[in-house]
């Protein structure tokens, strides 16, 4: 099952849908979006930056929601107001830009500032993850793109080294960048960004380099690339969606422009003013796409036939951010009753995270990345398994023996298990070693007594 999330700059809450019934499963309280500020960490829990009350308003919280609770369970307040938030699939870190144009990581489970970063002369408008979660690609409204290693930004070394701490930067666009979206080739995929220059470019992650720009007939506030890396789809602010082709040749015979095969457009609108296309998510099919619109709706459509299949109404304000998640992960199965989920949730320790924290802790001293899996409960795919930094894991054992939770003891054990085999192997070591270290000394003993009889 797939479901739809949108949001809106204004505070009328997330809506969430089922993406083939249309039916609506839940409303969330207490949001107000910035563009590309809403998320969903790992399908475990909802994650929104908000817009300031005020101009003036020196930061703006994040929040965090859990999927079977309408309001805002977790309230963190980061040191600036934050825009766009990326996470990666594991839900182990999440990923923050700035108005000032730094950028901020946060590890989930401890809520720690890991890093930050002055990326951008201006505010960050976009953040996404290469396919192998390895780069992070910038966006911001100086118009730049900019491409990081994640590995290189904690590399102390590395980073003294290094002549720019970014791996590439893009400055091709005249204008604030509005969209990016990265490819299916692990580090060796290509990008797209959006500009308010009325323009899509195309780049190369492995070599760094534009492969093509496309110019659109209007500004394009939205990208959604087709997984066979075919074509793209671009949400212009006249209200259709152009369809612009990767990798064929250019036709100069389009009505639209060079690159630019198709548009979709909802024809029931021909006689009332169109609304700006806001927001694109593609599903897992590679044929249903979904898009939110200035006018407050969102409209589900078949690629294939070209048509609009349904249409949703959030809430009377503009939707800025829509995304399709696949059935979300749940502390328990939606059968069991209020009450017998609340006890499954405290007994798994499955509540959400605490609040990010506004600095960098440089009093902690090191912190430790060992990866350590986390129990799940049996109704739980093993795939889905998390993973967290030990000093959490740690921490979550000493919270579930104080509750004389069977969990815990659960935990200790694999722990004491791990540790007796890590003693098992070493022992084995020290022996195979001393056994080592005695034949040598007989060895050279019995040499030197045949030298002696000769």
């Amino acid at each position: 099952m797939e479901v739809v999330i949108a949001s809106s700059p204004v505070d009328c809450g997330i809506g969430c849908w089922d993406l083939r019934s249309g039916a609506e499963h839940l409303r969330y309280r207490s949001c107000a979006s910035p563009p590309h500020g809403l998320l969903s960490v790992a399908r475990r829990f909802l994650a929104s930056s908000q817009v300031r009350d005020s101009p003036a308003a020196a930061s703006a919280p994040i929040f965090f929601w859990s999927w079977d609770k309408p309001q805002v369970e977790v309230r963190s307040f980061p040191a600036e107001p934050i825009g766009p938030l990326v996470s990666n699939s594991e839900g182990t870190y999440i990923i923050g830009g700035g108005l000032s144009g730094t950028i901020y990581l946060w590890e989930i489970a401890s809520g720690k500032l890991l890093n930050k970063w002055h990326a951008h002369y201006r505010s960050v408008t976009r953040l996404t993850l290469s396919d192998d979660e390895s780069l992070l690609i910038s966006g911001s409204e100086d118009g730049c793109v900019r491409v990081w290693s994640l590995l290189m930004m904690f590399d102390d070394m590395g980073k003294m080294s290094a002549r720019n701490l970014y791996r590439y930067s893009f400055s091709e666009h005249a204008l604030r960048v509005t969209d990016l979206v990265s490819g299916y080739g692990l580090c060796n995929s290509i990008a797209i960004s959006s500009s308010e220059d009325r323009t899509c470019k195309i780049w190369s992650l492995s070599e760094g380099k534009l492969l093509r720009s496309i110019t659109f007939p209007s500004i394009v506030n939205a990208v959604a690339m087709d997984q066979g890396e075919h074509a793209f789809y671009a949400g212009g602010r006249d209200g259709k969606i152009y369809i612009a082709a990767l990798n064929a040749e250019s036709n100069p015979n389009s009505i639209y422009g060079m690159f630019i095969i198709g548009s979709l457009y909802d024809h029931s609108l021909t006689f009332s003013p169109s609304k700006a296309i806001t927001c694109l998510a593609l599903s897992t099919d590679g044929v249903t796409l979904v898009s939110g619109s200035e006018d407050g709706t969102i409209r589900v459509w078949d690629t294939k036939s070209q048509h609009v299949t349904r249409i949703l109404k959030h809430a009377k304000g503009p939707v800025n951010n829509v995304l399709i998640i696949r059935q979300p992960l749940r502390a328990c199965p939606p059968a069991l009753a209020n009450a017998q989920a609340s006890l499954t949730r405290k007994r798994l320790n499955l509540s959400l995270p605490p609040p990010l924290s506004k600095y960098v802790d440089s009093t902690d001293g090191e912190i430790e990345t060992k990866a350590v899996n986390l129990l799940l409960p049996p109704w739980q795919d093993p795939e889905e398994r998390k993973y967290c930094s030990s000093n959490m894991i740690k921490k979550q054992i000493k919270e579930l023996q104080q509750q004389s939770s069977s969990g815990a003891a659960e935990m200790e054990l694999e722990r004491l298990r791990l540790e007796c085999k890590r003693s098992i192997q070493m022992v084995q070591q020290w022996k195979k070693m001393h056994q080592d270290l005695q034949n040598l000394c007989v060895n050279e003993l019995l040499d030197g007594v045949q030298l002696g009889d000769r």
